[in-house]
Formats: structure tokens, sequence, C-alpha cells
């Protein structure tokens, strides 16, 4: 019998857990036993085509759609691990560790873990060494949480739901929605919204006590919409929050939770603000102009562009888009990827990478066309934008918000108007970071490959020392 070759696995046990069906339910609707069942969503055994198509089906989805590869972020982050000094001299192959991802992914994503608590540890003793009280050493919660939303393709439909519910009623009540969503808390949970003022850096402040929610009086409006927003995400989505959580593979202990918590409320914020139909309606109809929507909705060019990213809903799609976030230092605080870029886990960026040529221009949209070492294209689009000094001398944090497609979708965006797509010239060359990248003509390198070793020639200075190798 014909056989699809992909090791599908990972998706079928997500799509399972977000339909909140049991591995017995879902055997006995595919007319299989859940023995075998465990063993497709452990890549244990190929999926044939028949029931591949069974799967697409019950789940509302193309069978393309099923069969794309679900472990490509995870390579790229075994790609990045094993470029990390410390293996230097294992003389693994990319073909040895594309086998780990897709034949054992469980594994692998356990030694991601193990990493994770290396470079934690790692950065603690640097701090003692240092004795710089004040230094954070790397934060497993954060990237924890990071892989739950790759996991999880960044789309909760039961946030999805809940948000239009409270929507329905919302939009019953009141022509304006911003009125309409402070009626709705009070009405519903007795909260008073009031602006004040706050002390630095606090956006909202609940007073249990009186019922009544603080927002910042310097906040923007779709910050402050925001803010109430993530109030009311706490409060009548409380069930779908816990529930998701305690479905997910996060830790029980430390800080992943209590982030999750508040990522889902936020998500549950964007799709009450953006819902889902009306913003995916605005994204097809401006082609993705992401100014253009955030007149539309109220919101931000971060909140819009995040917004983005999650429309997966089966039938009703967007573009496959990835999303970063970096500070001015080149901190990575944000990362997703549906489009198949690689976003690096523990180092910076490439400093090719229009998101960090963002900063010299602010305000300002920048268009590029990436091309990663594997060949593959991407279209890219990145603006800085600045947060804070709402007050007299106050600091401003500056961001770079980087978010974009494969090149094959690029037409669907309105950025792309006017640009030869097939004009090899405007290629820019990037990788995922200088460890790992093979490009050994870059001019911009800031370390050598991590399985090369460099030649000084006395005779002449290059004026990269890394940028020849042999």
């Amino acid at each position: 019998m014909d056989k699809a070759g992909p090791q599908i696995g990972g998706k079928i046990r997500r799509l399972r857990r977000q339909k909140h069906v049991s591995q017995a339910d879902l055997a006995n609707a595919l007319g299989i036993s859940a023995s075998y069942l465990n063993l497709l969503e452990h890549n244990r055994r190929n999926i044939t085509v028949p029931l591949l198509f069974k799967l697409a089906g019950h789940f509302g989805i193309e069978p393309g759609e099923l069969v794309e590869s679900d472990e490509g972020q995870l390579v790229g982050d075994l790609m990045e691990l094993f470029g990390d000094d410390i293996f230097a001299d294992s003389d693994l192959t990319n073909h040895e560790i594309r086998d780990l991802a897709f034949s054992n992914p469980n594994a692998a994503r356990a030694i991601l873990r193990l990493f994770d608590k290396y470079q934690e540890t790692k950065g603690g003793v640097a701090t003692q060494a240092s004795d710089q009280q004040s230094a954070v050493g790397y934060h497993m919660a954060t990237e924890a949480i990071s892989d739950f939303i790759q996991e999880n393709a960044n789309h909760f439909p039961a946030l999805e739901a809940a948000a239009e519910r409270v929507r329905h009623d919302i939009d019953q009540a009141a022509d304006n929605f911003e009125y309409g969503m402070k009626a709705y808390l009070a009405n519903v949970f007795g909260i008073e919204c009031k602006l004040a003022s706050l002390p630095h850096g606090v956006a909202q402040r609940f007073d249990e006590n009186i019922s009544r929610l603080f927002i910042s009086d310097v906040l923007a409006p779709e910050t402050a919409l925001f803010a109430v927003a993530h109030r009311l995400a706490l409060l009548s989505a409380e069930h779908e929050i816990n529930r998701i959580i305690d479905q997910s593979t996060l830790p029980e202990e430390g800080d992943a939770p209590l982030l999750a918590r508040n990522v889902l409320a936020s998500y549950f914020s964007a799709a009450l603000v953006m819902p889902y139909e009306p913003f995916l309606r605005a994204c097809r109809e401006f082609r993705y102009d992401v100014e253009r929507i955030s007149r539309r909705f109220g919101a931000s060019f971060e909140q819009v562009c995040h917004r983005m990213t999650t429309l997966q809903r089966p039938g009703a799609q967007g573009i496959p888009m990835h999303l970063v976030r970096t500070d001015i230092a080149g901190n990575i605080s944000k990362r997703f990827s549906l489009s198949g870029i690689h976003i690096p886990r523990h180092s910076g960026a490439c400093p090719r990478w229009n998101i960090y040529s963002a900063f010299l221009q602010p305000e300002k949209v920048n268009i590029q066309i990436s091309q990663m070492p594997d060949g593959e294209s991407y279209f890219c689009i990145a603006k800085s934008i600045a947060k804070g000094g709402y007050r007299h001398n106050a600091p401003r944090r500056h961001l770079s918000i980087g978010l974009g497609c494969h090149i094959s979708h690029a037409k669907e965006m309105i950025y792309a108007d006017g640009i030869d797509l097939k004009d090899q010239s405007q290629l820019v060359p990037i990788g995922v970071g200088c460890r790992i990248c093979p490009r050994l003509e870059c001019g911009q390198r800031a370390h050598p490959p991590a399985d090369h070793r460099f030649h000084l020639d006395s005779s002449q200075k290059l004026e990269n020392l890394y940028a020849k190798m042999r």
C-alpha cells in the first residue's frame, strides 16, 4: 500500500490535543486501534495515504497541510545547539542531526532542554564569577514558553471561541468597543475602570478590595485598551487558560505556568480586540498592510504583527508567518516561525537581517528578501519602534519587530509591490548565527564556524579576521 513519507506524529498529536480529543476517541473515529495511533504519534509507523486523508478530513484541513514538516524548527534548534564549541570535536553531520529530529523528536527535545539547563547554569556561574548580582542567567521558562507557542502553531481555538463569545456580548450592548468592554467588566464582574497616575513602568493595577482596575494615564490608547482586555481575559477565560496549561507539556514547577498564563491572556486580548474573521478579511483586503490594519482595529504595529501569526484556523488560514522581536543589543525577546525560517534559540541573529538595520531608519518599514544557507528565501519586513518615554526625561525602550513569510507567499503582501522577487541581485544572504553559518566569505562574522579553524597569513591583513577560513 502507498505510504506518505513525512513523519507527522508531532502534528497529529498537537491537532488532537487542540481539539481536546483522546487517543481512544480519535482512533475509533479513524477505524484503527489506540495502540497503532500511539505509534503514529511517536513516528514509529509510517502513515498510509488513505489514513492521511481520513486524518485531514477529521481535522478539517488539507492533506498537504498535514504532511508539512512539523520538525523544521527543531532541526534548526539542534543545528544551533551542536554548533556550540563544546561539540567542536564531535564531528556530527547535518544528516545525523536531521535524522535525530525526525526519528526521535522527543529525545531531541530532551537534549534541547538539557542544553538549555547547561546554558542557564553557565550563565549563573559567570554571574557569580563576575560578582554582578544584577545580571540574569539564561531563563529556561522563557524558552519553554517559546516552544509551547511553536508546538501549538500560535493558535488556540478555545481562546478564539471564548473571545468571540465575549466580543459578541460587548458588540450587542454598545456601539463603541472600548466603552462596551469597560461596561462588560462592570456589569459582569463588578469591576470599575479608572485612569490613574501609576508608578513608572506599571501599566495597570487591580485593587481587589474595592473591585477597581486602574489604568496608567500615560499609556498610548492601543496599549491602554489591551491592558483592560488583559484583565478581562484573566476573568472571562480563566477556565480555558488553565485547561490549556494543564494539557500542555510545560514544566509544572518554576515560572513557566505563570508566564504561560500571561501569554495566553495576551492571546485572548488580541482575539478580543481583533476578532478572527474580521481581522482575516482585513488582512486579505489590505494585503497585510500592517499600518492600515492598525488603523482599522485601533491596535499597535506590534500587536497587529503578532495577531497575523495566529491565523491558523483550519479552512480559514492566513499566510504562514514568522515573527521576531529584538532590542538594540540583539537580545531576542519574541520568536515564532511558521514560514520555515529559523530564528536563533540562544545566540543573536545574523547582522545582515533587516531586523537590525531597521534601527538605522526609525519608524520606517524596511523590506528584505532574505536567503538562508539552505537556499530557501523569505520575504521579510522590519520596523523599529520605541516604547515608554511618556514623562519628561523618562527612558525609552527601542525594539525592532520583524515579520515575514516564505518567498512563495510574498505577492500576497502589499510590501512586495514593485519588487522583482525573481531578481537574484535582490537576495541578501543571511544565516542563523555565525557559529553554524557556512558562509566563509561574510565580512560581518563575529565568530568562526564551530567546525572550522582559521589560518593567519602574515603577508596580508583581512578586514575581518574570520572572513577567510581554511
